[in-house]
Formats: structure tokens, sequence, C-alpha cells
């Protein structure tokens, strides 16, 4: 039976918590330096050390030498007791990641979506599954070892119908029961998650967002999205489509009405998307002289061409300063992230020509940043949410 707050029982959870959470956040410690982080005394460290112990939650790993005295032994979370699943899906593919209850990646495997058929959202059962399960053999693991899985897609689920929406590009995806489908081929509780909302929370994890509690990334790449984050918390809207800036109307380009935005329709769609998506920078570019197959290239481009390369970005740089105004009159972000494969390929130089098309305007000036994610933003932030789904669930002693 569960205790009740301020019993002995829950107090202990409480500490055995805490003392979990440092030795994720500091690596191996000892007996005498947990208690001191814990506040603990040493008696009842050792209590907590032999409980977790015990639970295999912790684990022995060596001595601290070179000091007078005893060698004082170490301590660190059991990188066995649970491992969890993160995977990022895009039109080309799936890729997924195994990682230990510590965070370490243990196993990567990569599916094309050309290597298989398209045959509904079954066969994206059996794909999601295969792809899982050869990272999975890529760390000597079975599906059994998983604890968590956690899904980053374009669109959103949303949570009254089950369905993803604003992905039209994700055949097999839009069954009301494929999260359902998901849990049972691979035998763990499943989260869909917007691939722009894990790369939020990537970023306040280890990124241009860490410290910060009121922040929206803006994402621009093939498709363009935004993710808001007010109070520490994903906003995520009465359907799950909060942040979908793509479909924002602004001035210069046409209402959202339907049919997706491609490089022969750039202006397909309507919405902030049809200024500042690829297909919009492939047009922009190719209006000034640059001819490219894809967007980043002529980008590439426009960074080394004088004159008509620097029209470019500054014209490109005044749509995405016009949609970060909309979002600011909204929700008064403290900073705003760029990022996606557009900014990054500008990197620095838009970030100033962005900052110099908002300074002045009448409305609060948040900080801009670029996005500071070594890696795959949705991937890292898609391992982040299962990491904490897992621990808390296995570090839960009470």
């Amino acid at each position: 039976m569960a205790g009740t707050p301020g019993t002995p029982r829950v107090l202990r959870a409480m500490n055995d918590r805490a003392a979990l959470d440092l030795l994720i956040a500091h690596g191996p410690l000892t007996r005498t330096r947990l208690g001191e982080l814990t506040g603990l005394s040493k008696p009842t460290a050792s209590q907590l050390l032999s409980r977790l112990e015990a639970a295999q939650l912790v684990r022995s790993t060596g001595n601290v030498t070179g000091r007078p005295g005893p060698n004082a032994q170490l301590y660190e979370v059991n990188p066995t007791a649970a491992y969890v699943a993160a995977l990022a899906v895009d039109p080309d593919g799936i890729t997924a990641v195994v990682a230990d209850i510590t965070g370490h990646v243990v196993g990567e495997h990569r599916a094309e979506a050309r290597d298989a058929p398209a045959t509904g959202r079954e066969r994206t059962a059996e794909l999601v599954a295969e792809v899982v399960g050869h990272a999975l053999a890529d760390a000597g693991l079975g599906l059994d070892a998983l604890h968590r899985t956690v899904i980053g897609t374009p669109g959103a689920l949303d949570p009254q119908t089950g369905a993803l929406r604003y992905a039209p590009h994700l055949p097999g995806w839009h069954s009301r029961t494929i999260r359902d489908e998901l849990a049972k081929v691979i035998g763990t509780p499943i989260v869909i998650e917007n691939d722009v909302n894990l790369a939020a929370i990537a970023e306040q994890h280890d990124g241009a967002a860490q410290d910060f509690d009121d922040y929206v990334l803006i994402w621009a790449d093939e498709g363009v999205g935004a993710a808001i984050v007010l109070g520490g918390t994903l906003l995520r809207g009465a359907t799950g489509g909060a942040g979908e800036i793509g479909y924002m109307p602004l001035p210069g380009a046409p209402l959202a009405r339907g049919g997706p935005v491609t490089a022969a329709r750039p202006d397909a769609g309507g919405g902030f998307q049809s200024l500042v998506g690829s297909p919009a920078v492939l047009a922009l570019a190719r209006e000034h002289g640059i001819e490219a197959d894809t967007a980043a290239d002529a980008l590439e481009a426009a960074l080394t061409t004088p004159g008509a390369g620097d029209e470019v970005l500054t014209e490109l740089a005044r749509r995405i300063a016009v949609g970060i105004a909309a979002v600011v009159a909204v929700v008064d972000p403290e900073l705003v992230v760029l990022a996606g494969a557009l900014p990054q390929t500008c990197g620095e130089r838009l970030r100033e020509l962005v900052a110099a098309e908002l300074t002045g305007i009448a409305l609060p000036e948040p900080q801009l940043r670029m996005t500071a994610v070594d890696g795959s933003p949705i991937l890292i932030g898609a391992l982040q949410t299962a990491l904490a789904e897992a621990r808390n669930t296995v570090f839960d002693t009470a």
C-alpha cells in the first residue's frame, strides 16, 4: 500500500529519488559526497545506498584513489535498470536509438522509406518494430528490455481523436489506433510527439534555451513550425496543434486552405510556410538569379554571392522577422531560438539580419539565438522525454 505524505516510507522514497537524480547529474559519487549533496547523515546515506543496491538501481563502480586514508567507494546508477527507445520519423525514413537509464546510447538504426513497401498502418507498425529491433540488436538486447518508447513525427497527435494531424506526407500514420498498434508490437507505452516540440525539449536540455522557462523555437526546413514553452511547459493546444505556424496568416501570404507546399507550387497552402519554407526559399533565390537543387544549397550560394545573395538573405530575414513578431505579439517569450536546416545553413549571418529587422518593433523584443544542439534535436528531445518517463517509474521506490 502506498504511503501517505510525511510518512517514513514516502520520505525514504523522496530521498531515494533525490539521490538517483544526483547520480544521473553528477556521475559516480562517494557515500560522503552524496550525503553532502542530499543533506543526509552518513548512516542515512549508507542505508539509502544499501537499499538502492538491493533494488538494483545503483551499483559500486570502483574506489577513489590518490587520497590519504582508506579508499572511498564510488556509486553510480545501474545503467541496466531500464532501457528506452527514441525514434524520429520523416518522409524519407525512420531513425531509432536505444539508451540505458543513464542516457548513454547503446544502439542505433536507420531505415529508409524507399526500402519498405507502404502498405498502410499495419506495415507502419511492423516497420517501427523492425527499426527498434535492429537498434536493440545493435546493443545486444531484445524487445523485452525496453521500458518506454517516444516517437517524434511532423504534425501532432490529436488528444481527442488519437489521429495524427498536419502530416499528410506520412502515409500509414493517420490511424486513430496507431499508438495502440505500436504499443502492441513494441511492448512498451508509446508517446507520439510533434518533432518541433521535441527539438524545443532538446534545446532546453542541452542547447540555447537552458535556464529559460518562456521561449519559442522557430523551425524552418522543408516545413515550418514552432514550439511554444511557457512556464517551462509545452503549449499543446486543444487539438495538439499549438505551434503550427506554417499555416499562420501573414501579410504577403495567402490564407492556408489546403494542398501541400512543393517546389512547383511554393505558395500552395498559404500562410507563413509559403514565405519561408524550402520551396519558397528556392523560388526567392531563383528570382535573384541563384539556381540550386535544394534550399540549403541556395542559401549556401547566397552566403558567397555579393549583391544578389545579400538581397536573398535580407528578404528571408524580413519574412522570418514578420513571423516572429506575430508570435511575440501573442505569447511574449523571453527567448526565440532559430532552428532547422535553413537557419543552420546561414548561421549567425541570418540571426543578425533577423535581429536587425526586429529592432525597434512596437512589441517586447525577445533575445534571439541560433540553435545550440549538437546532433539531431528531434532524437535528443525524444530520448530526453523517454528517459524522464522511465525514471519517473523506475526510480519510484515508494
